[in-house]
């Protein structure tokens, strides 16, 4: 792609889901709960499990962060794009807003803490950048 990093327009979008980060144990199964809802998603390292997955779906007792809410990058975006997260958190990063970024092979999603929604909106705005609504 031959946009540079500032010329390619970058769209967000909402997702309608509140979301919640949980760590377990890594040898951990992966369980029914961990895969519900309109989005979630799983990594396994050797230090931990982590979960992605609608904070309503969170048994009592496992360790989570949340709630947040969840921006999607409008894509696919191309594999040669570079400073997109960069982009996205810098704004962020200068209002004093802590970002959750995963992606799939398309996008980026930013998880944003909920009750900050407003601030971010308001950062990202100033910076040039699209939200839908």
């Amino acid at each position: 792609m031959s946009l540079t990093r500032d010329a390619f327009p970058i769209r967000l979008r909402k997702l309608e889901v509140t979301l919640a980060v949980c760590r377990c144990d890594p040898s951990a199964a992966v369980e029914p709960w961990m895969q519900q809802g309109p989005v979630w998603s799983i990594t396994r390292t050797p230090d931990e499990l982590s979960i992605v997955c609608p904070i309503d779906r969170v048994p009592a007792g496992v360790r989570h962060e949340g709630p947040f809410t969840a921006f999607v990058v409008a894509g696919p975006l191309d594999f040669s794009l570079t400073g997109i997260v960069s982009r996205l958190s810098s704004p962020l990063a200068g209002v004093d807003i802590p970002v959750f970024v995963t992606a799939t092979f398309d996008t980026d999603f930013v998880l944003v803490p909920a009750a900050r929604e407003l601030d971010v909106r308001q950062a990202w705005l100033a910076a040039g950048l699209a939200i839908d609504t």
